[in-house]
């Protein structure tokens, strides 16, 4: 036993003589901290740092005439006008369902809380340019939804038409009101119970509880679910694009994608000033929202605590009838509506049996040169930024959880800032950076499809990195610690350790990356150029078209895709979880 401990001691001893744990030599530790420097810095800070200089650029020098001809122009106000009440609007709808959804799924005894928690993700799991086609074919002027006002009032009527400004809100706020629920509902679960029952107990009804005791406490978790969705709406392309561009509307997203695509004069340069101008408001959100969702973090002092504290009583029916409708009203409907206009065989044809056809869908996966090469891009895009974000994100991760180095905290940062600009900021800086990354060095990567595999690897890492150091965080050291004073070299430790350690978390942060690349629209509507469309941007010329049948089966054909890869990751999920239970 002695000589155990010696030799125990010995290890420990070593390995603080190397200042890490199991980490390799110093100089090579240097090496890859200056690496991993100028590789982050370049990929991830330069492209904005040369989007920032663009709009100040000007041939006698710098100056700030470029953002003077944007503010002078008179569409900039417009869509600056129509972009505060699009996202002042939809953010406050946002708000009242998902506080009010979140509420009645943490303390009142409705039933079927997980079928309601699963229908009240979909609108942010499928992308919010699908659900807006979905709405366009249940709430368009030709909708089912008119078309029935119109048989049972018997004349043409049109009840509502999704498209324009308040249909953008509408549609934003039902996009975005699943970041409020989400961060709402976690709240509230560690409000401690006890506060409530000594207010009812002094005399308080239960909207004076909610008002004066719930509501404070979950204040922190509202507003940073609040500016969430605020930022989330400021970033959004597809649905302004879908609902707005038809209708002459523009706002600050679409506008600069207007710009870009225009290639008028100073084109660039005046996406640039937008970009700037966006990309300012978005960071301030998002850096907010930080702030407000760690306080939330650092005041919480209870575990989650899911027992129902509220009796519905008689009123369950009703309100159990008002959350179904709501949830298959806005999750399931529209989506019917999208599916029923691609069984037709041209649009406006009524829905009879002559008319019904697969066509579409034949068309879409088979049919058509450019939908073929869209999903094969998509697959290969997906695909390899998972196997990139896997790789790169576990290990920056792995350094920022172990080492604690203020460098990695840095690097991490600057992953992060990509996915916190919108989306058409990030696509933007990316042509201006890769035209000619550095002066006399074009390295033809602009107008390629691999132009958009550096942006969605830029744009998404950060979410493999959160995801795996969320699992890194949850093993102790010691384990690794224990498997290299058994013998065990840094590959056998990660390779029959660590990894099946980090897998889950991985896994989970790989499933988030592939389909969000795989339905990414905002960024490649942008970048993409002739044999390099993607799913979404294919969608949308289809949509922009007026393909409308061939649109809405390829939506729907992704809607299926999604689903079945939620359902292999929730089999796959069981399957470990089964396995780690026997072992």
């Amino acid at each position: 036993m002695e000589t155990k401990l010696a030799s125990i001691k010995s290890d420990v001893q070593s390995l603080e003589r190397r200042g890490s744990w199991g980490f390799p030599p110093l100089s090579a530790v240097i090496l890859i901290k200056w690496l991993s420097t100028l590789v982050i810095g370049f990929f991830f800070v330069y492209p904005i740092i040369r989007l920032l200089l663009l709009s100040v650029e000007t041939n006698q020098g710098w100056s700030g005439v470029h953002f003077a001809e944007v503010l002078r122009d008179q569409r900039t106000w417009l869509a600056l006008d129509n972009t505060l009440w699009a996202v002042a609007g939809s953010t406050v709808l946002s708000l009242v369902i998902g506080v009010g959804l979140a509420w009645i799924c943490a303390y009142t005894d409705i039933r079927g809380k997980g079928w309601i928690h699963l229908l009240a993700l979909m609108p942010f799991i499928i992308p919010s340019y699908i659900t807006t086609l979905a709405w366009t074919q249940l709430a368009g002027p030709t909708g089912l939804l008119n078309k029935w006002a119109a048989q049972l009032a018997g004349e043409h009527l049109v009840l509502w038409n999704v498209y324009g400004l308040d249909g953008i809100i509408v549609l934003m706020g039902l996009s975005h009101y699943p970041l409020v629920y989400l961060l709402t509902l976690a709240v509230l679960y560690r409000i401690p119970r006890d506060l409530e029952w000594a207010a009812r107990s002094s005399g308080a009804r239960q909207w004076q509880v909610f008002a004066k005791v719930t509501l404070p406490l979950a204040l922190p978790g509202i507003a940073g679910g609040g500016l969430l969705a605020f930022v989330s709406s400021l970033d959004n392309f597809g649905i302004p694009a879908f609902l707005g561009i038809p209708e002459g509307i523009s706002v600050i997203s679409t506008l600069i994608y207007e710009q870009v695509a225009g290639f008028g004069p100073d084109a660039f340069s005046r996406a640039a000033v937008l970009s700037t101008l966006l990309g300012t408001v978005a960071l301030a959100g998002s850096g907010l929202q930080w702030l407000i969702v760690r306080r939330a973090k650092a005041d919480h002092t209870q575990s989650d605590d899911k027992s129902v504290r509220f009796s519905l009583g008689r009123r369950r029916i009703w309100v159990e009838s008002l959350v179904w409708g709501f949830l298959l009203l806005t999750s399931i409907v529209p989506f019917f509506a999208m599916f029923h206009t691609a069984l037709i065989r041209a649009y406006g044809l009524p829905f009879t049996p002559e008319n019904v056809t697969l066509d579409n869908f034949w068309f879409v996966i088979a049919g058509n040169q450019s939908t073929k090469q869209a999903i094969l891009n998509s697959l290969m895009l997906a695909g390899l930024t998972t196997l990139i974000c896997v790789v790169v994100g576990t290990l920056l991760a792995y350094w920022r959880i172990k080492s604690r180095d203020t460098l990695a905290k840095g690097l991490e940062g600057a992953v992060s800032v990509p996915y916190a600009l919108p989306g058409m900021v990030l696509g933007l800086a990316m042509i201006l950076t890769w035209i000619e990354p550095l002066p006399g060095w074009s390295p033809g990567v602009y107008g390629t499809i691999w132009l958009i595999l550096i942006a969605y690897v830029t744009r998404f890492l950060i979410l493999q990195v959160k995801s795996s150091a969320s699992t890194i965080l949850q093993v102790h050291h010691e384990v690794e610690e224990a498997a290299r004073i058994n013998g065990a070299g840094r590959l056998a430790r990660w390779r029959s350790v660590l990894l099946p350690l980090y897998l889950p978390g991985m896994l989970t942060g790989a499933f988030l990356v592939f389909l969000t690349s795989l339905s990414e629209l905002t960024v490649s509507s942008l970048l993409w150029s002739s044999g390099a469309e993607t799913i979404g941007v294919m969608i949308f010329s289809l949509e922009q078209a007026g393909s409308t049948v061939y649109s809405t089966a390829f939506s729907t054909l992704l809607v299926l895709l999604i689903g079945m890869a939620i359902a292999g990751g929730y089999w796959l999920r069981q399957r470990w979880e089964r396995r780690g239970s026997h072992e």
